[in-house]
């Protein structure tokens, strides 16, 4: 099946349409249509570096959301061995659109949390289109007072387009089940390590956002509010997007810098969808990395550097 491509990608995928053309042309290939071959392929590398080597915001976001992307169950399968999931709250019921459970990294007994999208329709239905509900959050608290109660560390995969607004959820207790674990997760006595892989929008994503070391995918984002919601409100023209992408200094590059993130996971040329193994392999060796030197350090100093690092955040020196 082929892969849906965004209007950006237009010269490459003319390009490639030229080459698979040629090559699987009837004819026996002559000496020169060998070589126009080589030579558009030469152009199409060169053309895809410059392409995806000058994202901006507004492009990383559609990247972000694209349908083919790995979702938190597809890390979890690559490289979670023995994985059980826990279901339920507790409290009212079950949320599909947050998985956890516990299973073994490398050896190593982690729990893991993740947003769970759906890969179509009637997936991304039945996982609220991987917004979470009170229950969700609560959901994850458990797992994660449980996580602490046996001393084992946490692993975060966020990928949410924010947390859902029902009139439910808000009855329910949406932002007090947010805010509360904001509150418990600063406590938790063990590591806590993130990976945004796709969206990381609001309250929805800082529901279980609040770590030791934030890693994040190149072609994520990760911000107070999608960049359409951003334009309804301050230009009242949700087709002003792309804009409000620019301003927000949402991407991975923005955010590096302004260190609210702590590491940058390189994708595939093209994003994540374009190659869901290598991209297991990057995100794996980064959370095998970063995980030993978390599990390396004593209480004490874990909480405080986790204080550290968010009473840092926003702090700015004028000269």
């Amino acid at each position: 099946m082929a892969i849906a491509t965004f209007d950006f990608e237009k010269p490459i995928v003319e390009l490639e349409n030229k080459i698979e053309e040629l090559e699987k042309s009837p004819l026996v290939p002559t000496v020169e249509v060998q070589k126009e071959i080589n030579e558009l392929k030469e152009k199409l590398a060169k053309i895809r570096g410059e392409i995806y080597s000058n994202l901006t915001p507004w492009q990383r976001v559609q990247i972000a959301r694209h349908i083919n992307r790995p979702h938190s169950y597809d890390y979890i399968t690559a490289f979670i061995e023995g994985f059980v999931e826990l279901h339920g709250d507790r409290f009212f019921g079950d949320d599909p659109a947050v998985i956890g459970g516990i299973g073994s990294f490398s050896g190593q007994p982690v729990a893991v949390i993740g947003q769970q999208k759906g890969k179509d329709t009637k997936e991304n239905l039945a996982r609220n289109f991987g917004m979470s509900h009170p229950e969700g959050y609560r959901k994850a608290l458990r797992v994660m007072k449980m996580a602490d109660k046996f001393n084992i560390p946490i692993l975060i995969l966020i990928d949410t387009p924010g947390a859902y607004p029902g009139i439910g959820a808000e009855e329910r207790g949406q932002a007090e089940a947010i805010a509360k674990n904001i509150r418990e997760m600063s406590t938790l006595q063990v590591p806590i390590l993130i990976v945004i892989i796709g969206e990381g929008a609001s309250g929805g994503a800082l529901g279980i956002g609040l770590g030791d070391i934030i890693l994040m995918l190149e072609n994520a984002w990760y911000c107070v509010i999608s960049p359409e919601g951003c334009a309804s409100i301050l230009y009242r023209d949700k087709n002003l997007a792309p804009k409000a992408a620019e301003t927000l200094k949402l991407s991975a590059p923005d955010l590096l810098g302004l260190k609210v993130i702590d590491e940058i996971v390189k994708e595939p040329l093209g994003g994540a969808h374009r190659d869901h193994q290598k991209t297991f392999e990057y995100v794996k060796e980064a959370i095998e990395r970063n995980l030993k030197k978390l599990l390396s350090m004593d209480t004490e100093t874990l909480l405080k550097t986790r204080f550290d690092k968010y009473r840092k955040m926003g702090a700015f020196e004028i000269v």
